[in-house]
């Protein structure tokens, strides 16, 4: 159950758009809120776009849908033509979404270290999340993050025109990660928040190894399998948050959405085979079996 965390109450703001009860990060840890600038604070207006997603679901199918048919438009176009060299303009993509993801994890672990500390592990799990997130910088940065996931879709774009192999796991993500967001969103599922912070984690870390392969500067002392042990990582921490979040469905006064749990714990689960499946594969440790026909 959710109480405030500070007793003078000075940190407490009301939500825009159930008035639920909240505490501002900002507020509560000000060496923290000082780093903030002023279009980091919602307004009214800015959660026109929440109440867009909550009555438009169509949006995300129509985007994976229009996403899955540019990948084989795309694959087909280039079949017969050499491969582009767009290698500055794939570095500089990456470092953008390497910044953006470490910003993004600065505005949000905060919460969900303060949640953790402050709150009850079945809190975290069932607190109704306008509370545990509030409406206010936190919340903004988490709607940030799902209208993120349309932009990240670009990235198949460079493996097409560069003709590198598109692996199935890749474009998987990136479909089932933009409906999941979207969903989770909308039915303001508590565990929403910690999926965020970790993936802007595990971002951060990728695309910025990305940049530095674009531009030739990676140290050679930097161990790519660095790289999936995080992603892995993060897809245990997301099936075992998603297994303790589903024991609690359906208990009196629980925020976790049973079609949402259900479905993201599937998405984790296939995603920690297909990166398992990866890993062991690409380092050599189990050699994939090829099939030859007589």
């Amino acid at each position: 159950m959710w109480t405030a965390t500070d007793a003078t109450g000075e940190c407490i703001r009301h939500g825009m758009r159930r008035q639920v009860p909240y505490e501002e990060i900002s507020c509560l840890y000000p060496a923290i809120g000082q780093t903030y600038t002023q279009w980091e604070f919602p307004t009214a207006d800015s959660y026109k776009i929440w109440d867009f997603m909550d009555s438009n679901p169509w949006v995300p199918i129509l985007a994976v849908t229009v996403y899955g048919i540019s990948i084989f438009l795309g694959k087909r176009y280039m079949k017969n033509r050499p491969a582009y060299d767009l290698r500055k303009l794939m570095a500089a993509w990456n470092l953008f979404l390497a910044l953006f993801s470490i910003m993004g994890f600065t505005r949000t672990a905060p919460q969900v270290l303060h949640n953790l500390v402050n709150y009850s592990w079945y809190d975290n799990m069932c607190t109704d999340g306008q509370s545990l997130v509030g409406t206010g910088t936190t919340a903004y940065w988490i709607m940030i993050f799902t209208m993120s996931k349309f932009f990240e879709l670009f990235d198949t774009f460079f493996i097409i025109v560069h003709k590198k192999k598109l692996m199935f796991l890749h474009w998987y993500h990136h479909i089932t990660v933009l409906l999941c967001c979207w969903h989770s969103i909308v039915s303001e599922t508590p565990t929403g928040l910690i999926f965020a912070a970790v993936n802007f984690a595990v971002h951060g870390i990728m695309y910025f190894y990305y940049f530095l392969m674009a531009t030739k500067m990676k140290p050679k002392w930097f161990n790519p399998q660095i790289i999936t042990v995080a992603q892995i990582s993060q897809m245990v921490v997301g099936v075992t948050v998603c297994l303790q979040a589903y024991q609690q469905v359906g208990k009196e006064g629980c925020w976790a959405h049973r079609q949402n749990i259900e479905g993201t714990l599937f998405m984790y689960s296939t995603y920690l085979y297909l990166f398992l499946e990866f890993f062991l594969e690409r380092y050599g440790i189990v050699t994939k079996k090829v099939v030859k026909k007589e």
